[in-house]
């Protein structure tokens, strides 16, 4: 009889069901092996190696095989869509390209912050306050569940097809913008009773509109499954750098009328006018909380005309963007380097550390329960910085008190508050920079904030 592993999982909650290996009540995985011997692999630290056979490893592992293999791709042009430090630096490129590794981690922005002395910090908070008074104080509640979407909200979909209704209502009101803005077009329906497509219909009509959807940050595809399942469309390309289990790509692919290609890339290295499969193509551009960083890239990879930096590398564009879609979140990943408009931030009067700060602060918003009691109406109303005008004259002229000490003092509703101003203003500054390229724009609330807390949606076209 075969013994199994005894180690115990405790996320599981079961031991492990490997089989042991000769003489050892433990797996190959979980066998007890000595510190001095392994080591992170330097290429991908997520796994060990032993330090004698690190040389042979380093030309074998399997993440060099994949980036070799994406290297030769024509659309891989490393760091393309990563913006760069300091945009002001101008000629002086090294001091650019030295810092182009810096990641600066939420670890690092909660010391910083709290390194700041208090009238530091009050002065910065303030100055948030304002800024978002001032332009982001009227974001509109646009939540749209297209009658096209039924088959979704109704659960009429192929029950093999994961299903949460938080997700779908998601989905369902990123598209619903879409049509509400006209990027998409309810005319572009499939019709179930005669099984016509889109695509022919339009073909007739003479308006194609947008053939193609590029999906980044795609993960498991289902925001492009329900799009296919509900409008018409011909061509789909989904960008994710991740591999995942229960993609939506086996039942795409069963749509006769639908081509579709999945890239594992890295939105930051991706050339989106050098795939081939998208030449001469006009597309639509969606994507359901692209992490941090991440927003910004895409937004460069969509317009890269506009971007300063990698022009010359970049070829003329070959395909033509409709529209875009793109629902935010996890802003405390944002990196300086990254941001797409960093111009804003230091008109709003920030510095690159304020911009740190606010990024932390973001996170925040996600850390209350955010119940159908949860009062976010009126940020104004519930951050009362000045109602502890006490505490504050104590805070300036006590060397005692510290920041650390005013942030585990402040009051949940007031950090959440604090933490959507910041997410909006960061989002506002992209809402500005798209509308300079010329696009007509609008930076909405997609869903209540019961269904999701990151409820931010960027719409261009």
């Amino acid at each position: 009889m075969t013994s199994h592993c005894k180690f115990w999982l405790p996320k599981k909650k079961r031991f492990c069901s490997n089989s042991t290996l000769r003489d050892s009540p433990f797996c190959g995985n979980h066998t007890p092996r000595s510190d001095a011997q392994w080591i992170p692999c330097p290429i991908d630290p997520s796994h060990s190696v032993l330090e004698e056979n690190l040389e042979s490893h380093l030309n074998r592992c399997p993440l060099v095989k994949q980036a070799q293999s994406l290297s030769r791709e024509p659309f891989y042009q490393k760091g393309i869509n990563s913006g760069r430090e300091e945009e002001e630096e101008g000629n002086n490129a090294e001091a650019a390209i030295a810092r182009t590794g810096s990641l600066f981690t939420s670890e690092m922005k909660r010391k910083a912050v709290y390194a700041m002395s208090v009238p530091k910090f009050l002065e910065l908070i303030a100055r948030i306050k304002s800024v978002h008074a001032s332009i982001c104080n009227n974001i509109p509640d646009s939540y749209e569940i297209p009658e096209a979407c039924s088959i979704w909200t109704n659960k009429e979909v192929d029950k093999q097809i994961p299903y949460q209704e938080k997700h779908v209502l998601q989905q369902a009101s990123i598209l619903g913008n879409l049509v509400k803005f006209r990027v998409l077009k309810d005319s572009c329906l499939s019709d179930s009773a005669t099984g016509e497509q889109c695509g022919s219909r339009r073909e007739v009509d003479g308006d194609t509109g947008a053939s193609a959807v590029v999906e980044f940050g795609a993960g498991r595809g289902y925001l492009t499954q329900m799009l296919a399942d509900c409008y018409g469309i011909k061509k789909v390309l989904l960008v994710e750098r991740k591999a995942y289990k229960f993609k939506a790509d086996r039942s795409l692919r069963q749509k006769n009328s639908l081509v579709l290609e999945r890239l594992k890339i890295d939105i930051e290295d991706l050339n989106l006018n050098a795939v081939e499969s998208l030449k001469g193509v006009s597309y639509i551009s969606i994507g359901k909380h692209i992490c941090g960083p991440a927003t910004d890239m895409t937004l460069r990879c969509c317009i890269p005309q506009h971007s300063n930096e990698n022009s010359a590398s970049r070829s003329k564009a070959s395909c033509h963007l409709r529209g875009v879609a793109i629902a935010t979140c996890c802003h405390h990943l944002c990196q300086w380097k990254n941001y797409i408009n960093k111009k804003y931030i230091y008109d709003m009067g920030f510095t690159k550390e304020g911009f740190h700060a606010i990024s932390w602060f973001t996170s925040w918003a996600v850390d209350a329960d955010h119940g159908s009691d949860f009062p976010i109406t009126d940020y104004s109303a519930q951050l009362e910085f000045d109602s502890m005008s006490e505490e504050k004259e104590l805070s300036v002229n006590s060397e005692l008190r510290r920041v650390e000490d005013i942030v585990r003092d402040m009051q949940p509703i007031d950090r959440a508050v604090l933490g959507f101003m910041c997410k909006d203003i960061i989002d506002a500054g992209r809402l500005m920079w798209l509308k300079a390229q010329g696009l007509k724009s609008e930076l909405v609330k997609y869903v209540p904030i019961t269904i999701s807390p990151e409820n931010r949606l960027l719409v261009a076209w």
